[in-house]
């Protein structure tokens, strides 16, 4: 079993602070909803964006949002063998069941964290998304992995190939992968910072390496 955590993901409602600012008003007056009760994007708010603290990694849901169609769709999650988390910049936790189908729509996608961030679940009945307030730390007491992997690109080098190999040899090994545009992580966790290529990749494109190369190492 994979476990694979989004961590720092920059998906958020719109902070306090930037409610009033006319980037924020309008787009939620287009979207037919209250300022507070949408989703940062920095697509829309970019504006708005310079007005707050680290301004020019947040507003970017749209990488949970390749993460999770390439990860929730993969072999290694249809044979029942992954588990995947988004860890927040707040210290959220969105936790969701294999079986969730995540739109393809981004705008549905946004619309649907939207709703989860307001209710704690969606949908209601189903549970398939859930939100918790919890650091990195705690979900990774929760979880007690047997190793801990960090994607960073000064992490110690190996090939894709050989990765799956190692991470073979646990039985529940945690991949953490960062969900923010550039930078470092904000949380600090104890685990094995590991690069995959001379380059930094995008962070679903990490993903994909993970599972793929995981799965061809235990099927």
């Amino acid at each position: 079993m994979l476990h694979l955590i989004i961590a720092d993901s920059e998906v958020e409602p719109v902070p306090k602070n930037i409610l009033e600012h006319p980037a924020v008003v309008n787009y939620a007056k287009r979207r037919g909803k209250k300022p507070e009760e949408v989703i940062l994007d920095s697509t829309y708010h970019h504006a708005a964006l310079k007005k707050l603290e680290d301004g020019n990694r947040r507003g970017r849901p749209d990488i949970v949002h390749f993460c999770l169609i390439n990860a929730l769709e993969s072999i290694l999650n249809k044979e029942g063998m992954l588990r995947v988390y988004v860890h927040t910049r707040n210290d959220k936790v969105i936790y969701i069941k294999p079986e969730t189908r995540i739109p393809r729509n981004y705008n549905r996608f946004v619309g649907l964290m939207e709703s989860l961030f307001k209710n704690k679940v969606v949908p209601p009945d189903l549970e398939l998304l859930k939100l918790e307030e919890k650091t990195l730390n705690q979900l990774l007491e929760e979880i007690k992995p047997d190793a801990v992997f960090i994607m960073h690109e000064q992490g110690e080098f190996m090939k894709p190939k050989d990765f799956g190999q190692l991470l073979k040899q646990f039985k529940e090994p945690a991949v953490i992968v960062g969900g923010f545009p550039h930078g470092d992580f904000k949380s600090k966790v104890d685990g094995v910072k590991i690069s995959l290529y001379k380059e930094p990749l995008m962070a679903w494109t990490i993903v994909n390496e993970v599972i793929v190369n995981y799965e061809n190492a235990i099927f």
